[in-house]
């Protein structure tokens, strides 16, 4: 998005209260608390539907206070199936293919591929490997599994990545994920808010005595909704952004490593994102120099040419995670419906998150939601069942805790 673009956006830099409705006539259909990219997702769905929302948003439509800013936007839910549950799996498997649809009707064109993630190692960590492979089948439906999970040797594996021609041995290649281009993807989403109509608020800040009125809520702040949700928390990650011509990577590569498995997701023009340090805590402080030394010393060991990178940026953001570490969505008993703890998964799962969030928010504002027994009918007929939660079935998982 160009700067005259971001300038012709609304931008209201005041705390924002129920006061400010001048009455039932301006009353919109949805107030969206949230402007990272769930935020953005959902907004973007409902006025695309022809409701009229308004979004709230402490920091720019650059996005640059949302956790989605640091973020490599890999779409790779095979991937990731090594460090998570079916659940999540079947979310990005659902995701991927909704990505491209998205995309095709945004005013501004983001950067999205689908060439697979090449999975590597160096023969010292070579029992890393059987490990990753038994957790991915174990997480993944098996259909997937073993239609995307290609084992590469030798001469395969040269040919799939010649820019890593005789650096490893063996790898695997899990065909069919995907990447986009995080920041472009948050521009292009603020475009398309105010293409259909938006009354979008940026830097503004929420009193949540006091929210802003609407006649259906959707709370997607992220950790701004702990004092709603106090089991929030965060955990840390740290990312480098590099600019390195000449290597030409064609694909995302994780490299598997018993203390730091790094990730490196290839960009347009020679910019590389690399990451994939997890630190417990919600500290917001720039990026320590042993996460800098790891990520860039693991980058250089799976290309050496990575040692002439210039570092573009290092930078670390807080991504928001419950206890059980999936997505969910908490009606709260009333008008009001909070999407949270997409934790490390945010673009590889928004977009079946928040379709899921569309959904039930519509039928809030249809009235088809009236009692725990309307919403407990509603849930039962999701794919996505086990990510809604109402104030009944809260209560009795904490009695049961």
């Amino acid at each position: 998005m160009t700067a005259a673009s971001l300038s012709s956006l609304h931008s209201d830099h005041s705390p924002v209260s129920g006061a400010c409705a001048s009455g039932p006539a301006s009353l919109p259909d949805f107030a969206v608390l949230g402007g990272g990219l769930s935020g953005r997702l959902v907004a973007w769905r409902l006025a695309g539907a022809g409701h009229r929302v308004a979004l709230y948003e402490r920091g720019g439509p650059d996005g640059g206070e949302a956790a989605a800013w640091v973020a490599a936007a890999m779409l790779a839910p095979l991937a990731e199936a090594a460090v998570a549950e079916l659940l999540i799996t079947e979310l990005g498997v659902a995701s991927l293919e909704t990505w491209p649809r998205i995309l095709a009707e945004l005013p501004e064109p983001v950067f999205f591929q689908r060439n697979g993630t090449l999975v590597v190692w160096h023969h010292a960590d070579r029992t890393e490997a059987p490990l990753f492979e038994r957790r991915v089948r174990a997480n993944a439906p098996r259909e997937l599994a073993d239609a995307h999970f290609t084992t590469l040797q030798g001469a395969q594996l040269d040919a799939a990545e010649p820019a890593l021609a005789g650096r490893f041995a063996r790898g695997w290649l899990l065909d069919g994920e995907g990447q986009l281009d995080n920041r472009q993807a948050l521009a292009a989403l603020a475009a398309g808010l105010a293409q259909r109509g938006v009354q979008t608020h940026w830097h503004t800040n929420v009193d949540d005595a006091n929210p802003p009125q609407a006649r259906v809520t959707i709370d997607c702040r992220g950790l701004g909704a702990k004092p709603a949700l106090p089991a929030l928390r965060g955990i840390r990650g740290e990312v480098a952004r590099v600019h390195a011509p000449g290597i030409g990577l064609t694909r995302p590569v994780r490299l598997l490593h018993p203390r730091y498995p790094l990730y490196i997701a290839p960009k347009q023009n020679d910019l590389y994102v690399i990451g994939a340090t997890e630190i417990e805590g919600e500290d917001r402080s720039p990026v320590s120099v042993r996460s800098a030394l790891e990520l860039l010393s693991a980058a250089f060991a799976v290309h050496p040419a990575f040692g002439e990178a210039r570092i573009l940026e290092l930078n670390s953001q807080v991504r928001p995670t419950l206890p059980d570490h999936r997505p969910a969505l908490i009606w709260d008993g009333a008008a009001t419906l909070r999407v949270n703890g997409l934790y490390r998964h945010g673009f590889m799962i928004a977009p079946a998150v928040a379709d899921e969030a569309v959904r039930v928010a519509e039928a809030l504002l249809a009235g088809r939601i009236a009692d725990a027994d309307a919403f407990e009918a509603l849930r039962t007929q999701s794919r996505w069942a086990s990510m809604l939660h109402a104030p009944q079935a809260q209560a009795e998982s904490r009695a049961q805790a």
